[in-house]
């Protein structure tokens, strides 16, 4: 490397344009390779199977869906875990990757074990397999009026089409609407009236409406293509089809005898925005579009299209996940400009102005290589890469500060500024370069840690580390060419600016030989003392935060700009009755919008409210789901106003409790890993599970701060189970063949599926709504005999009444249970109720259960793998900073010397938790681990500089005192530009930066106490471990 930073140096020219190349590269891939967009999009580590089987309960669809799939797929290697879920009408089977497996082989595989499967009941649509990935909406838009479904949805369709039709846009979806339907219902007395059955009617429409390719004819002249063109389209076509054909010519066509709806499937679902009746137009973003431009495109097109509305229809937008992007992007130019602007301040205070420019010109260099990579390596700007350049700004400057720092010396001792800036940058490059492969191996096991949480994480080394690197480029080949040309020998007069500087150089350098000098002197007098009185008072912080004294939160719950309230009724709740609590609860919400108005602006905190009945998102529907979603102000727009939480308090009062729900939860938080409680238990026996949820259900009752507590065993509907008669078999009658009458009847029969413009249609042959809506009409129903005779259903069955469960999980090929609960974790330890949970799972839980098997989820879970990564993480930093300690001093004890400095690290970073009040997380200890690169690097310079002085012959008293007076300046440079760099971030108020926060506040606080302790107890550990090579020298001697 000397070889090379000699050349560069000598060669300006070569320097600059490599620093061109660098700032090229990274403009060229900023400007056109890298998209924009609010959380990183990636593919989950799982496949999931999913199979559609319409009117099965989920002991049905256990039975023919679920397991017949775990056992197909089991024996495949690379799973991880199978989980699977049972509710009716379908099945889903989720296989876990092991880490490490390739995920498109095991794909490839699953497909293969499905399509073999010949046990699926006939009924059941064909099975999909996939692998889900995750990526957000970046903006909603709202068709909202006054207007019937299938007009309001007509209006939504063209807006679709004319939002996807944008340049830049090219992911669109319809939600909060009802699929298309078109529905033939025929009454069982006009099907008696004319002896025929809904499977004759059936066949009557397969018959005639259809598409046939009829050959070709070969001709003189070519080809002529045969076609019979028969496919029914309209309700019209529908109900000209004939069904019954009579020997007088006599036709009864199907609108004779049949009710024909074309519009939409039977599920009701009411969706308002605002008041109004509303479908929302989803918008994604794919490959290398914006956010922030699919957005802009968007709003824009809905300001011209407003006006071209039908009257009385309101086009909006809400959601505008830009604005987050947009926000980040402000705080990181922000946070650039402020840290940039102290650390240029820190230098100029300490150093020439030329100099500072040119170590500060390091970090826009750094970063722009660090964006030259992203491309290659499959990052993209979002969040969280975002942050992680808002992270390197401060560190990032370190190597260039300690280089420039010393070239600047050697500039003051040595007139030739070639010669100097090539002694100076030669000097310090080993620790330099050391220092920041140190640095490079701390965010290292960020790569590792497993999950979706994992792939969020990997953004921040995988923008922190290239920089870094690049850091090293810039430091040691381009800025030594540029202060080759500092003149520090001309004799000028000095202006008010460098007159100011050089009171603050005096008084910094009169601060070092008054006050550091005789400290350290002391210091090293008792050294023993001193190194006792470090290392206690580090112990006594450790076992503060270790024994649960300092609160731990895995994830905190970060208030939202959205509030939602999610209502789960019992299974089969009349759609009314849900509704009718949702329009309530909506009532209530619409009086906060108006309580919370700013009497100075006009506007409510309360910004939009979308309401819900016969949905709880994320695609579950049913007549016994609801919700409703309130978008807020940003909380930096109400500094003085209700925050999320305080709102979703008064709400929850107003509302009070929803009589004979499943369920009422209240949503204010982004940042959630699932149910902060969730304990899975597993047996064979349902009885068996639910005796053991009650257990640890009345343990959970006993925690204050503990709500919501449910089962997924709760609820289930009402359902009728069929037994035969032995009338049944006198007239030829099959279980199978009185099911699948029943089933035609009751949930109707799918005859064709229709491809209308983009959408899909489902034809459906049932009968009328008010035929099948009362319980007796069950009885009464006509079952047909192959003889042809109607018969009532009542007289070949028994009816048995029982309760469906509504939903049946497995996981790993057993029956599970989960027990799921809240807890409020500003004032419930929620860490004292897992060690609770885990004493009663190894007591009275196994002593009355042995059968079941428990283990914390969720949360809990997340938890744990995240730590299992950690740990191995931390293990692989030390060995690794170990490593790149040794092989520069050349020794096997001196980089455990620079190593102790790590644990005061930690400690410094607890301590600033307690001074910015804040619990300590998972994104806490990442910053630790982080840390632990970092707060070697000042070490590594201290160590190197008196082993330096040593070789050159000095005592070794007067090479310890002097190393802590030489190197204080770059030191306490260092280690302020890198605190100044992230304060910014630290203070930083918006929502998205909260849970970030805790990371910045581990690395900033951490770097300024351990800087401090370094400067003392480097050298009392460097005269300790002299004393002891000394004693074993003696020892060994005798």
């Amino acid at each position: 490397m000397h070889g090379a930073i000699a050349w560069f140096a000598r060669n300006p020219v070569a320097a600059n344009l490599l620093m061109v190349a660098i700032i090229a590269t990274g403009l060229l891939s900023l400007g056109n390779r890298i998209p924009l967009e609010v959380f990183p999009s990636f593919e989950l580590d799982v496949v999931n199977v999913q199979v559609s089987y319409r009117g099965a309960s989920p002991e049905e669809v256990e039975e023919g869906i679920t397991i017949p799939i775990e056992e197909a797929v089991q024996p495949i290697a690379g799973i991880r875990k199978i989980t699977s879920s049972a509710v009716e009408g379908s099945g889903t089977v989720s296989i876990e990757v092991r880490s490490g497996y390739d995920i498109d082989k095991l794909l490839d595989e699953v497909r293969q074990k499905v399509d073999a499967l010949g046990t699926l009941p006939e009924d059941a649509d064909e099975p999909s397999v996939t692998v889900p990935s995750r990526d957000r909406e970046v903006i909603s838009v709202v068709v909202a009026a006054a207007l019937p479904e299938l007009e309001l949805r007509r209006i939504a369709d063209r807006v679709r089409d004319d939002i996807e039709a944008l340049p830049g846009v090219s992911a669109v979806s319809v939600s909060g609407a009802r699929d298309y339907e078109l529905a033939i219902e025929v009454p069982a007395p006009v099907l008696e009236r004319y002896g025929l059955s809904l499977q004759s009617v059936t066949n009557a429409i397969n018959r005639q409406s259809l598409d046939l390719a009829g050959g070709v004819i070969t001709t003189a002249s070519g080809d002529i293509a045969l076609r019979s063109l028969g496919q029914a389209r309209t309700a019209e076509e529908f109900a000209d089809i004939t069904v019954v054909s009579a020997n007088d010519g006599t036709r009864i066509r199907l609108g004779d005898i049949a009710t024909i709806r074309d519009g939409f499937e039977e599920n009701e679902l009411v969706q308002r925005f605002n008041g109004q009746n509303a479908i929302e137009i989803d918008v994604h973003r794919t490959g290398l579009e914006s956010a922030i431009a699919v957005a802009d495109a968007v709003k824009d097109h809905v300001a011209d299209a407003s006006a071209s509305m039908p009257h009385g229809v309101t086009l909006g937008y809400w959601r505008d996940s830009s604005e987050v992007v947009r926000q980040r992007l402000a705080t990181l130019a922000s946070s650039a400009i402020q840290g940039g602007f102290l650390i240029i301040l820190l230098l100029t205070m300490f150093l020439r102005f030329r100099v500072a420019m040119w170590v500060f010109v390091g970090v826009p260099v750094s970063i722009l290589g660090g964006i030259a990579l992203m491309p290659t390596l499959g990052v993209t700007l979002n969040l969280l890469s975002l942050f992680a350049f808002i992270l390197v700004l401060g560190i990032v400057v370190d190597d260039a500060i300690v280089t420039g720092e010393n070239i600047h010396s050697h500039l003051r001792r040595n007139p030739d500024g070639l010669q100097a800036a090539i002694d100076g940058a030669q000097e310090v490059a080993l620790p330099v370069t050391f220092g920041v492969l140190t640095t490079v191996a701390a965010f290292t096991p960020l790569l590792m840690i497993e999950g979706a949480r994992g792939q969020l994480f990997a953004q921040i080394p995988l923008i922190v580390i290239p920089v870094l690197l690049f850091s090293i480029i810039e430091s040691k080949f381009v800025l030594p060419a540029h202060l080759r040309h500092l003149d520090q020998h001309a004799h000028k007069p000095k202006n008010a600016f460098q007159r100011i500087q050089q009171r603050v150089a005096d008084g910094f350098e009169d601060f070092v030989l008054r006050v550091y000098q005789p400290l350290l002197a002391t210091a090293l007098k008792y050294r023993y003392i001193t190194f006792a009185l470090f290392v206690s008072s580090a112990l006594v912080v450790l076992a503060l935060a270790v024994s649960g004294h300092i609160r731990f939160v895995f994830f905190p719950r970060v208030p939202s700009e959205t509030v939602r309230v999610s209502l789960v009724m019992p299974e089969g709740t009349p759609f009314d009755t849900t509704r009718r609590h949702i329009e309530r609860m909506a009532v209530n919400a619409e009086q906060l919008r108006e309580r919370y108005i700013d009497p100075d602006t006009g506007e409510s905190v309360i910004e939009d409210i979308m309401v819900i009945a016969g949905s709880g998102g994320r695609g579950s529907t049913g007549s016994h789901l609801g919700r409703i979603t309130m978008q807020l102000s940003p909380p930096d727009s109400r500094p003085d106003g209700p925050t999320s939480r305080d709102i979703v308090r008064e709400w929850q009062g107003m509302n009070g409790p929803v009589a004979g729900a499943d369920s009422l939860s209240y949503r204010a938080e982004i940042g959630r890993a699932g149910s902060a409680i969730d304990v899975e238990l597993a047996a064979t026996s349902f009885a068996e599970l639910r005796a053991a949820a009650a257990l640890v259900k009345r343990e959970l009752a006993r925690y204050p701060g503990v709500t919501e507590i449910t089962d997924s065993l709760q609820g289930g509907v009402e359902e009728l189970r069929l037994r035969l008669r032995p009338e049944a078999d006198q007239l030829g009658l099959s279980l199978s063949e009185i099911a699948s009458q029943v089933r035609t009847a009751y949930l109707g029969d799918q005859v064709q599926r229709l491809q209308r413009d983009r959408d899909e249609i489902t034809v459906v042959v049932r009968y009328p709504k008010a035929e099948r809506s009362t319980r007796e009409s069950i009885g009464n129903l006509r079952i047909t005999t192959a003889a042809g005779q109607r018969v009532p259903l009542s007289s070949v069955v028994d009816f048995e009444p029982a309760r469906a469960l509504p939903e049946i999980r497995r996981v790993d090929r057993r029956r599970t249970l989960n027990v799921e609960a809240e807890v409020d974790k500003l004032t419930t330890d929620i860490e004292a109720i897992k060690r609770d949970l885990e004493v009663l799972a190894a007591g009275e839980l196994a002593t009355r259960h042995p059968g079941v098997r428990v283990s914390l989820e969720g949360e809990a879970r997340e938890q744990r793998e995240s730590f299992a990564s950690l740990r191995l993480g931390l293990l692989i930093v030390l060995l690794a900073i170990y490593t790149l300690l040794a092989i520069p001093f050349g020794s096997y004890l001196q980089p455990l010397l620079v190593m102790a400095v790590i644990p005061f690290g930690v400690v410094g970073g607890i301590l600033g938790h307690l001074l910015m009040d804040m619990s300590l997380s998972i994104m806490s200890y990442m910053g630790m681990l982080a840390l632990c690169g970092v707060v070697v690097n000042d070490s590594l310079v201290l160590v190197d500089w008196v082993n330096r002085q040593r070789s050159k012959g000095a005592a070794l008293l007067d090479a310890v005192r002097g190393a802590g007076v030489a190197r204080f300046r770059a030191v306490i440079l260092t280690s302020l530009t890198t605190f100044f760099g992230l304060v910014p971030l630290i203070f930083e108020k918006s929502t998205q930066a909260q849970f970030l926060i805790p990371m910045a506040v581990s690395l900033g606080y951490g770097i300024l106490f351990a800087t401090l302790v370094t400067l003392i107890l480097i050298p009392v550990n460097y005269l300790i471990l002299e004393d002891v090579r000394r004693l074993f020298g003696r020892l060994s001697g005798r």
